[in-house]
């Protein structure tokens, strides 16, 4: 009886001479199927050792964090300034009181902060205190103004020329001194911020011009004020004094 082809045996695969039944022709006795030869097992395939990576040189190596702000510091420093000088001529100036012409309200030595755009907006009113540019000013070139500009503003040096005082007569008004009283316009003036005991000689009438200010100082036998050099023009007004900031002692609005 013959056997039909689906009774036959399956004969196994003959090996070639040297190899072991079950590997793959050309593997090498040892290695795990699917290694690539050389490598060592365990190791992720293209990774290099550590102990051959060589450090990079000194000039390639990338820069430190202290580094790079050293290298920044001098354009902080430059923009700082800038900052500086852009709000000292615009906004805010700290001025010092040099002398005793505003005792009590300030003593010498007091640091008192000024709005520079109090007045750009609206004009001096009666009872401000104002720091203004003496008559005699001498006008600057930009580059003795940029330089004194920067000095003060980083304190270095402090605005000599310029005077505080306190606005007593506006435009139009007229201003006299009699018994110990400052008349506006005939009417007595409340000076709340006068020195107790404080005596003044009858003075005036003076005119304040339009256009003018007529300011004095609040110790007033220790002033040189509008009594003496006339009203002040309003260009000539710096800004408003609303603080003092130094020393902490005297801190307080004006």
């Amino acid at each position: 009886m013959s056997e039909s082809p689906g009774d036959r045996e399956l004969s196994p695969v003959s090996s070639a001479p040297g190899e072991t039944p079950g590997e793959t022709p050309g593997e090498t006795p040892g290695e795990t199927p699917g290694e690539t030869p050389g490598e060592t097992p365990g190791e992720t395939p293209g990774e290099i050792p550590e102990d051959l990576i060589a450090p990079l040189p000194e000039e390639e190596r990338p820069p430190s964090e202290a580094m790079a702000f050293l290298k920044e510091l001098p354009f902080l420093i430059v923009g700082a300034l800038i900052v500086a000088v852009l709000v000292k001529s615009f906004l805010i100036q700290v001025f010092w009181i040099p002398s005793a012409s505003m005792e009590e309200t300030l003593e010498i030595g007091d640091r008192v902060i000024v709005n520079k755009i109090s007045y750009r907006f609206g004009d001096p009113g009666r009872g401000d205190v104002v720091v203004f540019e003496p008559e005699t000013f001498e006008e600057e070139s930009i580059v003795t103004k940029i330089s004194r500009n920067l000095l003060e503003s980083v304190g270095l040096r402090t605005p000599e020329s310029d005077l505080i005082k306190r606005v007593i007569g506006l435009p139009g008004d007229t201003v006299e001194i009699r018994d110990n009283t400052v008349l506006i316009n005939g009417s007595p003036l409340n000076e709340p911020y006068l020195p107790v005991g404080l005596s003044m000689r009858d003075e005036g009438p003076w005119e304040v011009p339009a256009g003018h200010y007529f300011v004095m100082g609040d110790n007033r036998n220790s002033s040189n004020d509008s009594r003496r050099f006339g009203a002040v023009e309003g260009d000539r007004i710096v800004g408003r004094a609303f603080s003092v900031v130094w020393p902490p002692s005297h801190w307080g609005g004006l």
